[in-house]
């Protein structure tokens, strides 16, 4: 009986023929030495309610030095305690698209992409807008807003441009301001990680510092030129040291890259980059980052193709993270922002003004089944004989169903090398107790390239590492 190990996460080729991986709300991590499988597939978390307001979409959530969480839902703003208790501190102009928000331990900055920009007084809870009067202050909006060294650091949206407040203050000085040089392209967004600036440009990117200058306290870094871009602001995020972002470059777009060493290095894979590069939209894409367990995640949601893929840096493979809706169909991650706040690992809804803690000990998305998919690689006879499938047993935990009630894990499989499959056919995971339950199908037919794919959707504890095949050709 074969042994059909599980090595890499979701890579669905734009030729079934190559791959016809799907890894849907599933997570690879390394077994130790020794082990029978060499990775196990566990569950990704789900999403247990917190609170929720009445508005729709939460757009950005921060928690400032002074460990006060802040959020802003639609066009309202809110400032959150400890108990999820939401207390709205004021109104911006604008109502969707993602917020920016950084602090300098006296103010919260907040920016929408806007020319406009607010700012939260932290003694008190107050809202006010940031002024710009052209003299004594020149604020001009900003796609994002960061921090370094005392100093806000803004982008003046539709240029090449970027500036700073002074140092330690709110006010923003009119000649603290400079221009992405390197290469003519606009300023997309702005990324902040170990204290040096990194100005993403449509095609370039440069990376700067704070040199202690006396006119603009900041200056590029010799050498850090980058032949790569970003295709959408929001996907800029900070993990680890480095930025991770949608790149695009003068010679095409839609891959996904890191910094390293001041250069930057793709990490999406082929598969990954077909994908993406047949959405009609990427602009909007949004990235976070969040960790659990020792796994650091990059979650990148294209919220117009209705998809989110995550990154997880343990193992460099990729994921695709999914809500079932109630019509059976899967969309894109109900996460449209996180923080890590009171201990809690959070996010807001996009579709509803619900906060939710991203929990790996709830096995549902606030109730809602999680569906999940993983399919198996090509199993075909060098021959090009036709096999005969006398068993299949997957290597799953078992005899996690609460209350005596049995849960079902299900197998479909593809004899058209991953186009269509048949009727999935469902076995028991054996109910509370049963550790033991063997996960086995009979008399599965013949083919000559089968593709086997499993899924379930139980809202217990599961972890798969793997398959056993006994099969032959057809001949012997």
């Amino acid at each position: 009986m074969a042994k059909v190990a599980l090595a890499t996460g979701a890579y669905q080729t734009k030729s079934v023929i190559a791959g016809a991986q799907r890894c849907i709300n599933l997570f690879l991590e390394k077994n130790p030495d020794g082990s029978v499988f060499p990775f196990t597939h566990y569950p990704t978390p789900g999403l247990t309610l917190l609170g929720s307001v009445s508005n729709v979409q939460w757009r950005g959530l921060y928690q400032a030095s002074n460990g006060q969480l802040y959020g802003v839902c639609a066009n309202t703003v809110y400032k959150i305690s400890s108990s999820w208790v939401c207390t709205s501190i004021g109104t911006i102009a604008s109502s969707t698209g993602t917020v920016s928000m950084v602090d300098n331990d006296a103010y919260v900055l907040l920016v929408d992409g806007t020319s406009a920009g607010y700012q939260i007084k932290l003694s008190d809870n107050t809202l006010s807008n940031v002024t710009n009067d052209g003299t004594t202050s020149a604020f001009y909006g900003s796609n994002q807003a960061n921090y370094l060294d005392g100093y806000f650091i803004c982008n003046r949206p539709g240029t090449n441009q970027w500036y700073s407040s002074l140092d330690n203050s709110t006010t923003f000085d009119p000649t603290y301001y400079a221009s992405k040089s390197g290469y003519s392209d606009n300023l997309v967004g702005i990324g902040v990680s170990r204290r040096f600036i990194y100005l993403f440009g449509e095609v370039t990117t440069e990376v700067w510092y704070n040199a202690g200058n006396a006119n603009f306290p900041f200056q590029e870094m010799p050498g850090s030129f980058m032949q790569y871009g970003c295709a959408a602001t929001n996907s800029i995020a900070q993990m680890d040291g480095e930025c991770y972002w949608l790149a695009q470059s003068a010679q095409g777009q839609a891959f996904v890259c890191r910094s390293q060493g001041f250069a930057a290095v793709q990490i999406s894979t082929f598969a990954i980059d077909q994908e993406m590069q047949g959405y009609a939209t990427l602009s909007d894409a949004i990235g976070y980052t969040y960790q659990i367990n020792g796994h650091f995640f990059y979650v990148l949601t294209f919220p117009t193709a209705n998809k989110t893929w995550v990154y997880d840096l343990s193992n460099g493979q990729w994921n695709e993270w999914m809500y079932l809706d109630s019509n059976g169909q899967l969309n894109r991650h109900l996460s449209n922002c996180f923080c890590f706040a009171y201990n809690t690992l959070v996010v807001g809804d996009w579709q509803s003004g619900n906060l939710y803690a991203i929990d790996q000990n709830n096995y549902t998305d606030n109730g809602q089944p999680i569906s999940r998919v993983r399919g198996f690689y090509h199993s075909e006879d060098d021959n090009s004989d036709r096999i005969r499938y006398k068993q299949f047993i997957a290597e799953m935990e078992s005899g996690n169903g609460d209350n005596n009630q049995p849960v079902t894990v299900y197998l479909q499989w593809s004899d058209d090398r991953g186009k269509s499959y048949g009727n999935p056919v469902g076995q028991n995971l054996g109910i509370e107790g049963q550790y033991l339950t063997s996960i086995s199908w009979w008399r599965l037919g013949m083919a000559r390239d089968r593709v086997f794919e499993i899924f379930w959707s139980a809202p217990v504890k599961t972890a798969l590492s793997g398959a056993f095949i006994d099969a032959a050709p057809n001949h012997k």
